[in-house]
């Protein structure tokens, strides 16, 4: 049996690190949502991605496809847009007789879901086994996407004209949801200052392969997770169910989620094992969108995130002796 290649935890942090310079450089001032997209990546998960237009979510996405030589697709969301222009759809052949199949947006490596939230639940929901099972469907035959893959869908917040709210089993399919928010003042003004004359993109040069990059996410599968570590996380996944400000808590995917990025994190970090502090940092990235609130928690303000912070704080943590070493 042929033995899987994989990088040492070293060599795979020092990859991690040039994809991260070569973002940065365009995409200014958020270097932490870069480093989480990255995490989500290696974890060979999605992300959702919510803000306000024109803070840099296309740019980031971009910056990511030219850095990892991926075959990047963009489909706009829009009332207008059918299944099948995201799955491909099947189109008669006069010359040939036959059914010819024509692939749609999803056949590439990275896929924007531009303004996921402004399009039909029915549309929406042709993203479901994608997603999940990296395939699609059409006409009964199933079709193989690409490796790697992943899905980085926007959205505008709930109540901007023309959006809608996203079902609970699309948002449960997203590893991580991040928010960017608006740079600050000397990030914006190095971003007018950068962009005065080019655009920083066109300078961006891949720093790995495609198979560089799955070889990295194969490593990130084998960073070694304790018994006690997967304990942790499902305590911390048990508490969301039970908590009295929450009305629906998080499932079991959610907790496979976690853990995944957590190996991700542990990697970047240089370790080829987890530790608590590696759930604690990605805990609510992964949690708070699988998370509806009760009626009382929106009534007093009180968000999933703050609701996490308190489940974090009394959820014993671990103590492992190779963490304490």
């Amino acid at each position: 049996m042929e033995q899987t290649t994989v990088f040492s935890a070293k060599e795979a942090a020092a990859r991690a690190q040039h994809i991260l310079h070569a973002v940065q450089s365009v995409v200014v001032g958020k270097d932490m949502i870069i480093l989480k997209v990255l995490l989500a990546m290696l974890a060979r998960g999605h992300v959702l991605l919510e803000d306000m237009p024109g803070v840099g979510k296309t740019t980031l996405a971009l910056a990511f496809a030219k850095t990892l030589d991926l075959d990047y697709h963009r489909i706009q969301f829009t009332p207008d847009v059918l299944p099948s222009d995201v799955t491909g759809f099947s189109v008669y052949r006069k010359e040939t007789g036959k059914m010819e199949f024509q692939k749609g947006a999803a056949f590439c490596n990275l896929l924007l879901a531009d303004e996921i939230n402004r399009t039909s639940p029915k549309t929406q929901s042709a993203l479901l086994q994608l997603m999940e099972e990296t395939a699609v469907t059409v006409d009964g035959t199933t079709y193989t996407l690409p490796e790697p893959y992943c899905v980085l869908a926007t959205q505008n917040p709930t109540g901007s004209v023309g959006t809608q709210m996203l079902p609970e089993s699309q948002l449960d399919r997203f590893m991580l949801c991040l928010h960017m928010g608006y740079p600050d003042l000397e990030s914006e003004i190095k971003i007018m200052q950068t962009r005065s004359n080019e655009n920083p993109l066109d300078r961006l040069e891949p720093v790995m392969t495609q198979k560089e990059l799955r070889i990295l996410q194969d490593t990130a599968a084998q960073v070694y997770v304790d018994g006690a570590i997967l304990r942790y996380i499902a305590e911390i996944s048990a508490a969301t169910r039970q908590h009295p400000m929450i009305r629906l808590g998080v499932s079991p995917r959610g907790s496979l989620a976690l853990c995944a990025a957590a190996r991700a994190t542990a990697l970047v970090r240089g370790r080829d094992f987890v530790t608590p502090d590696d759930i604690r940092v990605i805990a609510a990235d992964a949690f708070a969108h699988r998370m509806l609130l009760s009626a009382r928690a929106k009534t007093e303000n009180i968000s999933a995130v703050q609701v996490l912070e308190e489940i974090l704080g009394n959820v014993p943590v671990p103590r492992l002796r190779r963490y304490q070493e």
